[in-house]
């Protein structure tokens, strides 16, 4: 069995990349569609980059965020949203990957390169359980949780 080669992260992320985000919401037949931008370059400060993500039109919603190591050996970044909040992000089978919660929502997040396309996809969870089963001496206590939506970026690489 061929093994994948492990991609040189963050480096292989460096750049200003492209798409549309398509926000597929429980209960709604059509997506919500937006122009979504990730910009990715080395920042002023060693080892760290920007993580500019920007939905809608270049003057929409600028988020200018930092990507920075925390123990890079171990895959262990954070985005600093740098007005207080950091999201603990680790480098999992060549994906950057996170799970926080903001108010009554868990959001679960993926970026990893696919045919030279960088994809960002967000799972949105209730953070409140919707059941809890289970529980006997033989079967293990699972709770489940409401599935908010999904949303899914392909985004292509500019060559500016």
């Amino acid at each position: 069995m061929k093994q994948a080669v492990a991609q040189d992260f963050p480096a292989s992320f460096i750049g200003h990349w492209q798409g549309e985000l398509e926000w597929f919401q429980s209960g709604k037949k059509d997506p919500m569609k937006v122009k979504m931008q990730l910009v990715i370059h080395p920042a002023d400060t060693a080892g760290q980059y920007t993580w500019q993500i920007i939905y809608g039109t270049d003057s929409g919603d600028n988020r200018p965020y930092l990507l920075k190591p925390v123990d890079s050996a171990k895959g262990h970044w954070v985005i600093d949203e740098r007005i207080g909040i950091v999201l603990d992000q680790y480098w999992v089978g060549n994906r950057l990957t996170s799970g926080f919660t903001v108010g009554k929502t868990t959001i679960i997040n993926s970026y990893y390169l696919e045919n030279g396309n960088l994809i960002a996809e967000f799972y949105s969870l209730s953070s409140e359980p919707v059941r809890t089963s289970g529980g006997t001496e033989d079967v293990p206590t699972v709770t489940s949780f409401a599935t908010k939506g999904y949303q899914k970026a392909v985004l292509r690489k500019q060559s500016h």
